[in-house]
């Protein structure tokens, strides 16, 4: 398929990103939810707690933060930013995104916290990127 190979890395970051809210779900449910579960599974949802609940915080925290990053490397295409730079940037964000995933469902606030703040200003870049 031409149209797959002509995606810019960027464009495949924002799949990834996309993708990621439903590895966080994934996670919160693993070897616990089962079929009769999925009957009310936000029922099944609000009872659980630890890193459970924290792997569905991380979810809803993937969600909020998407918008923002498909506008910003859109915008960042159709401002001609050098595709290098917006490559890398989209890269960072999905990298970090990941870690604030890992750090999420661990538990650890603070560096979570701190993760998620760098997200936020690779976003911001990726916005400013073009020309």
């Amino acid at each position: 398929m031409p149209f797959l190979s002509s995606l810019s890395i960027a464009y495949w970051c924002v799949l990834v990103a996309a993708l990621l809210p439903y590895v966080s779900a994934y996670i919160a449910k693993l070897g616990s939810f089962g079929p009769r579960d999925n009957v009310s599974p936000r029922d099944w949802m609000s009872r659980q707690s630890g890193w459970r609940a924290r792997a569905n915080a991380a979810q809803a925290n993937s969600f909020e933060g998407l918008p923002f990053f498909i506008g910003a490397v859109l915008i960042a295409h159709q401002l001609n930013a050098a595709q290098g730079t917006l490559d890398a940037l989209a890269i960072a964000y999905v990298v970090l995104r990941v870690l604030f995933i890992a750090l999420y469902v661990r538990g650890a606030s603070s560096l979570r916290s701190a993760v998620w703040a760098l997200g936020f200003l690779v976003n911001i870049a990726i916005l400013f990127a073009g020309r």
